[in-house]
């Protein structure tokens, strides 16, 4: 049985369709990322596994529970750190767990122990009588993130974890999700648009863009099947460089070639190879290169390749389903 699985999951708001046919799996004790620009259909996709939102059509189960028919089950087995922190200002770090626990039904002789634990697991200990209003981003994030551990959930949501935080904080924060992920063993689901992130938690990533499922694989097989390079070549503005591109497809090592304006990406498996026949080419159809460089490809040159262009990052499209239940908070 896997920890989460959707079939031809749905959801759509009027005319606009914020997840659009997703079919997917995550095996138990997996981390596995959702990786998109915003607005693409991740928090939707998010709020429905949580059962915040209920899917337009399809069916999704968490540890075996529908979400619409088990909404209670699947409340009891999941944790969810929303993406805005949730936790009280004027309350200490270990009053804000403290209501999270009586929220969730935790057993009352065993509230202060668990309370321990995770306060020790996220290092805030020594900071837990404090008032959250003097935390630091990170801080509150990693209270945020201890809430979600408090009932031991068998799967864990974390919505853009790391969002608005400094590239520092957030690698801390990678550090405490890779810790968590090994003391409970737990199935980790999270949504992302930092490329970094992804590549450096997730087991297996899913790419999202319009509410549509790109890929599903490994980072590492991502980035193999792009080719052993990615050459950038960036021509000088006004050419007419229809006959280069046609030329370039014909390179032996060259597997596919993403075209916008002026730039051209080659995602090829022989570089060294390659790049003569390039010049070659233009030399031949007088076609002016201003720049041209070899890289090794990354989750943005894996991106470009399944979208046709680069992760972007604004708050149109699907973010209405937010809205509804912004306010909410999970009981189990």
């Amino acid at each position: 049985m896997y920890s989460i699985e959707t079939k031809s999951l749905t959801k759509s708001f009027g005319d606009v369709i914020a997840v659009n046919n997703i079919s997917l799996s995550v095996e138990s004790g997996e981390i596995f990322g959702f990786l998109g620009p915003n607005g693409a259909g991740k928090s939707t996709m998010i709020m429905i596994l949580t059962t915040l939102l209920k899917p337009t059509s399809g069916q999704a189960l968490i540890s075996g529970f529908d979400v619409k028919t088990n909404a209670k089950q699947v409340r009891q087995n999941i944790g969810y750190v929303q993406q805005e922190s949730t936790v009280d200002d004027y309350l200490t770090g270990r009053e804000n767990l403290l209501l999270q626990a009586k929220l969730n039904h935790i057993p009352k002789g065993e509230i202060d122990k668990r309370i321990d634990d995770v306060l020790d697991l996220i290092e805030l200990s020594d900071k837990q009588d404090k008032s959250v209003g003097t935390y630091s981003g990170g801080m509150r994030k990693r209270l945020d993130i201890a809430g979600g551990l408090l009932h031991r959930p068998k799967v864990l949501f974390l919505d853009e974890p790391t969002v608005g935080l400094d590239i520092q904080t957030r690698r801390k924060i990678w550090k405490y999700i890779k810790k968590i992920h090994v003391e409970f063993d737990m199935t980790i689901f999270l949504t992302t648009h930092y490329m970094e992130e992804a590549d450096q938690l997730c087991d297996r990533i899913g790419i999202i863009d319009g509410g549509k499922i790109q890929v599903i694989d490994s980072p590492k097989n991502m980035k193999k099947a792009m080719g052993n390079e990615v050459i950038s070549i960036i021509l000088e503005e006004g050419e007419n460089h229809d006959s280069f591109l046609s030329e370039l497809k014909k390179i032996e090592f060259v597997n596919k070639i993403n075209e916008d304006g002026s730039k051209l990406t080659l995602f090829a498996s022989n570089g060294t190879e390659v790049i003569p026949k390039i010049f070659q080419i233009s030399s031949k159809l007088n076609i002016k290169i201003t720049s041209l460089s070899l890289t090794q490809p990354t989750l943005d040159d894996v991106f470009l390749s399944y979208t046709g262009h680069e992760i972007r990052d604004d708050d149109s499209g699907f973010n209405q389903g937010r809205e509804h239940a912004k306010m909410k908070r999970l009981r189990a």
